[in-house]
C-alpha cells in the first residue's frame, strides 16, 4: 500500500487530521540512530529538538579537534576519551529519549484544540438507567448465544447438519455406483 494518503488534506478538526499531523512530526527511530554515527555534529540531538545537548557535542568536537591539532597528546587523548564515553552514554539513552519525545508530542497533539470529537459525538454510550439483573435475565435466556425466544423457528427452517450430509453424500455415491454395475 502506497503512502499517498498522508498527503490528503481532510480540512477541518478531528482523529484524522491530528493522526496526520502527528504521522508527520513524529521521530523516526532509524533516521535518529543514523544522525548518532554522526555523534561530534551533535545531528541527532537537534533532530530530538534538545539544542542544549547538540550545541555541547559540537562544542565538544570542536574542543577535541582544536585539542588534537594544537595541544600535547595525553590532553587531546583524554578529551578523546571523555568524547568516547558521552558516546556510549548517549548511544545507551537514545531510545529512551527518542521515545519520550515521540510520547510528549502525542499528547500535546491529542489534547490540543485541533483533536475535537466529530459533530454530534455525545461520549462513550452507557446503560445507566438499566438494572445488571435485567441485563443478566437476557443473557440467562440465551444459549450459545442464540436467543431461545427465536429457537424452535429456526429448528423447523435449518437445512442438514454436516454429519446429515455426508450420509446422504455416501448413500449417493453407494447408489451411483450401483447403478453403473448392477451385479455387484
Amino acid at each position: 500500500m502506497t503512502n499517498t494518503w498522508k498527503q490528503w488534506d481532510f480540512a477541518g478538526a478531528g482523529l484524522q487530521t491530528v493522526n496526520l499531523e502527528l504521522t508527520k512530526r513524529l521521530r523516526k527511530r532509524p533516521l535518529a540512530y543514523g544522525l548518532w554515527v554522526l555523534f561530534p555534529l551533535g545531528l541527532h540531538a537537534f533532530y530530538l529538538r534538545e539544542r542544549g545537548l547538540g550545541l555541547l557535542y559540537l562544542a565538544g568536537s570542536t574542543v577535541f579537534g582544536a585539542s588534537a591539532a594544537l595541544a600535547p597528546w595525553p590532553y587531546a587523548t583524554g578529551l578523546g576519551a571523555i568524547m568516547a564515553v558521552a558516546a556510549l552514554v548517549d548511544a545507551a539513552t537514545l531510545e529512551r529519549r527518542l521515545t519520550a519525545y515521540n510520547k510528549a508530542l502525542r499528547v500535546a497533539l491529542l489534547l490540543s484544540p485541533k483533536a475535537t470529537p466529530p459533530p454530534g459525538y455525545r461520549g462513550r454510550y452507557t446503560d445507566g438507567d438499566r438494572d445488571i439483573s435485567e441485563y443478566l435475565a437476557i443473557k440467562d435466556q440465551e444459549q450459545a448465544g442464540h436467543s431461545l425466544k427465536t429457537q424452535p423457528s429456526l429448528d423447523k427452517k435449518r437445512g442438514k447438519s454436516f454429519q446429515e450430509q455426508e450420509a446422504a453424500l455416501r448413500e449417493y455415491a453407494e447408489h451411483q455406483k450401483r447403478a453403473k454395475n448392477p451385479r455387484s
